[in-house]
């Protein structure tokens, strides 16, 4: 495709198109836009709403596009050098769940890292796949997950021969990323196919310096949070398909789960985010690692925090770093990462993406300013001032390895009993248990609950750690199999 051909935006010129038609709606959506609804219309603006509408034959159809869309996709295909994209609007959830529906069904194995996000384990409880998990390293010092080795990884491949596919973080939410293009070669030498979780790695298609893209590395699918560091709306997604994928069969399985209500509020921002970042996209993400990279050597120079980076380069389980990710660890500042979150948003009204045990990390993407860099050094700087201690006492880790006892899907659909957290010892989880962000389940349906397990859920909680997935939304109780194993 002619690369000048990354200055269109099919659904974006179609969308515009539209306005200028007047056409009386007497489809829905029931706002008719916005006439509806003056509230919300006042609130998101006349444009905003104009331009939530439905399913035509001018904009196509997100099901069965012939056209515009299909376009778009052509168009998002070329710019990420994947074979086949697809515009997903149930967010890279449904983006992740496609993938692993694509090539497993009841039964089948798949090879992956523990520490992947609760839409892959959800993935598994809806076709039956059974799980092979990697654990990942660790550092000691940050108490982290890492990548999967690559010894690893070829041990679980000649352990399981049998196994449809490998899905592989890249990168993690800290920034870590495995050997994928070595990864991928050793899947396809065994026939198995490659699912990358790129949620946090759209930067890798359009900036220069960075790791290994999915596509680039000759992975099959990859799942792409264009929402995230490429500058689309919330919950919009992309799903790559490399050259060796049936398509046609792919989207079918899309439609199994996404909406036919397809947003176009949401399309039309990941047409217009492609086509930026196809055109502009090298400077923007030169301008964000600069950011990023400057933030690092201030915040490392404040004292007791570490802001790290690519010298955790191991050539294995940490393959590549991520530069434009701002993760720092905290604890030797006496503080928890939920700790400093908290004190960032409540007293400087800065909000970081997420603050766990001992970390925190700072998204800085498109939309981010000197200024604001600057802000988030100097509060962390007056954080260290007012609020250090002792670090005795603190948990030391992120991630504890689990024990899987039976399938996600044999558990979460098992009879089961509800306990105290604190009881649950030694019995099956039928449930997630995590913090959110990430949305790395600390437990997961058919694992063992474990003393080490109980403490860290009960040291989140007392830390302020937002927990999810229990069926008890106050996480004081668990459900597990009836009965035991």
């Amino acid at each position: 495709m002619n690369e000048y051909a990354q200055e269109r935006a099919p659904i974006y010129e179609a969308l515009k198109e539209l306005k200028q038609m007047r056409i009386v709606p007497f489809d829905v959506p029931g706002h008719k836009r916005g006439k509806g609804n003056k509230e919300l219309t006042e609130f998101l603006g006349e444009k905003c709403m104009s331009v939530d509408v439905n399913s035509m034959k001018p904009l196509d159809n997100l099901c069965h596009p012939v056209s515009v869309i299909r376009e778009a996709e052509e168009l998002a295909a070329a710019s990420f050098h994947a074979a086949h994209a697809f515009f997903m609007v149930n967010g890279t959830t449904s983006s992740v769940q496609t993938m692993v529906l694509s090539v497993c069904k009841r039964g089948d194995k798949i090879i992956l890292p523990r520490n992947v996000h609760r839409s892959v384990i959800n993935a598994l409880i809806l076709c039956g796949a059974i799980p092979v998990y990697i654990n990942p390293s660790m550092n000691d010092r940050l108490g982290i997950a890492l990548g999967m080795t690559l010894k690893d990884v070829e041990a679980a491949m000649n352990a399981h021969p049998d196994a449809k596919a490998v899905l592989v973080n890249n990168p993690t939410y800290y920034g870590i990323c495995s050997n994928l293009k070595a990864i991928t070669r050793l899947a396809h030498e065994k026939g198995m196919l490659v699912l990358a979780d790129e949620a946090h790695g759209t930067h890798f298609y359009f900036g220069e310096n960075m790791p290994i893209s999915a596509m680039e590395a000759g992975a099959d699918f990859a799942s792409v949070s264009m929402h995230k560091s490429g500058g689309s709306l919330t919950q919009s997604s992309f799903l790559l398909c490399g050259p060796n994928v049936n398509a046609n069969y792919v989207r079918q399985i899309i439609n199994l789960t996404q909406t036919t209500s397809g947003s176009y509020l949401l399309l039309s921002s990941l047409d217009l985010s492609r086509k930026n970042l196809a055109i502009n996209g090298k400077e923007i993400f030169r301008k964000v690692t600069e950011l990023a990279e400057y933030a690092r050597e201030e915040i490392n120079l404040i004292g007791d925090y570490y802001a790290y980076s690519s010298e955790l380069v191991n050539g294995d389980s940490v393959y590549d770093f991520d530069l434009t990710k701002l993760s720092v660890h905290t604890m030797d500042v006496g503080l928890a990462g939920i700790e400093v979150y908290d004190l960032l948003r409540d007293e400087y009204d800065i909000q970081i993406e997420f603050g766990d045990i001992g970390n925190i990390l700072a998204y800085i993407s498109v939309g981010d300013s000197n200024k604001n860099i600057e802000r988030l050094i100097g509060a962390l700087s007056e954080i260290r001032r007012r609020y250090k201690k002792d670090r005795a006492g603190m948990l030391s880790y992120e991630y504890v390895n689990p024990k899987v006892i039976v399938t996600p899907q044999e558990a979460f659909y098992a009879q089961k009993e509800s306990l105290p957290i604190e009881q649950s010892a030694g019995r099956i989880c039928s449930e997630f248990v995590m913090c959110y962000p990430p949305g790395i389940p600390i437990l997961a349906p058919g694992e063992e609950i474990t003393v080490e397990i109980i403490d860290y859920i009960l040291y989140a909680k007392e830390k302020g750690c937002f927990l999810t997935g229990p069926e008890d939304m106050d996480v004081k109780r668990l459900n597990v199999l009836k009965g035991g194993i």
